[in-house]
């Protein structure tokens, strides 16, 4: 079973975040190395690197030009490639795990170890406050957006669902706490921005809703993944990365025992399963066709230190029959 093409030149310490530009072949990876390294899959090259002085946590693309990273230092940076220069758009008083960018306000929303969000325009240029700051639970651990709505998971078992068009308020629309028992990997939102699936270190995923209104949440539900029977031992691996891909509204989760599963979360099925990656499944993201995912190989230090291989990313060829969600077979 084919595990996809590795990339050349990929980054030399622990990947953190992969995020594709667009419908564009442009995909960016983040790295505990220092670094944000741009490639062109299509050309298969490694098109440019960015040293941040430390380790990076989150990185993405505001458009072909322009890249954002955040990490361990607190600093949120500003990469311009067409003119070659670099800022810093902002600070936390602690490492910044997450990004998302806001196309339709122009802004930048940073999540911290901190226990903040902070909202940046960058037409204001380097160093200006930031435009909102919100005070969370706990460290932000996982941040997904979509539509109106952004989904920040904490520490604590936290789960905070902001209204995009009310942040400045600092209030969140719902403060729910995680239906699993166990610590939040990771959170995204569905691709019809109804709901979110929520990741925990138990190898369990969780379905939820929005709407709060009781025939919505009662078609909410968990499941297991990325589990395996080993001499009679049942072996629990964290899901560290989801990923939905907007053609088909599936999803593909991955986790620390180097495995790939395909999901169809409306009719609760696996539609695919991929094994034998090296080491840890650290990060995924689609492109905006589905027809491809970008795969970090990644050991996310789920045993403490030991020898690993050494990281890698893979761009897999998805075939639709991985992604298209299987009609239910009418009733005789």
């Amino acid at each position: 079973m084919s595990l996809g093409r590795e990339l050349p030149s990929p980054p030399q310490d622990g990947i953190s975040s992969l995020n594709f530009c667009g419908d564009t072949p442009l995909l960016v990876a983040s790295s505990w190395d220092g670094t944000a390294r741009v490639y062109d899959i299509a050309a298969n090259i490694l098109q440019g690197t960015f040293a941040a002085g430390a380790p990076v946590l989150d990185a993405l693309f505001e458009n072909p030009g322009v890249v954002y990273t955040a990490g361990l230092d607190g600093a949120v940076k500003r990469y311009d490639f067409f003119k070659g220069e670099e800022s810093v758009l902002g600070r936390h008083e602690a490492a910044v795990r997450c990004l998302q960018w806001l196309p339709a306000q122009g802004l930048l929303v940073s999540g911290s170890w901190d226990s903040s969000l902070r909202l940046w325009d960058p037409r204001l240029g380097p160093g200006a406050a930031p435009v909102a700051q919100v005070a969370l639970p706990g460290k932000v651990y996982s941040m997904s957006g979509c539509g109106t709505r952004l989904v920040v998971a904490t520490s604590g078992r936290h789960v905070d669902i902001f209204d995009l068009r009310t942040l400045h308020s600092g209030q969140p629309e719902q403060r729910r706490e995680s239906s699993l028992k166990f610590q939040t990997r990771c959170v995204r939102c569905f691709a019809d921005g109804q709901g979110y699936a929520l990741g925990s270190v138990e190898g369990r995923v969780a379905w939820e809703f929005f709407e709060l209104d009781e025939a919505t949440q009662a078609r909410k539900y968990a499941f297991k993944c990325h589990r395996k029977n080993e001499g009679g031992r049942d072996l629990v691996y964290p899901v560290n990365a989801i990923a939905f891909n907007s053609p088909h509204g599936t999803f593909a989760t991955g986790g620390g025992d180097g495995v790939i599963n395909f999901w169809d979360g409306e009719h609760k099925k696996r539609l695919h399963q991929v094994t034998g990656y090296p080491t840890s499944v650290a990060a995924l993201a689609f492109n905006a066709s589905a027809t491809q995912l970008a795969v970090a190989s990644s050991y996310a230090f789920e045993q403490g230190e030991r020898e690993h291989p050494a990281d890698a990313i893979y761009i897999r060829e998805v075939q639709e029959a991985e992604v298209r969600p299987k009609q239910r077979q009418a009733a005789a």
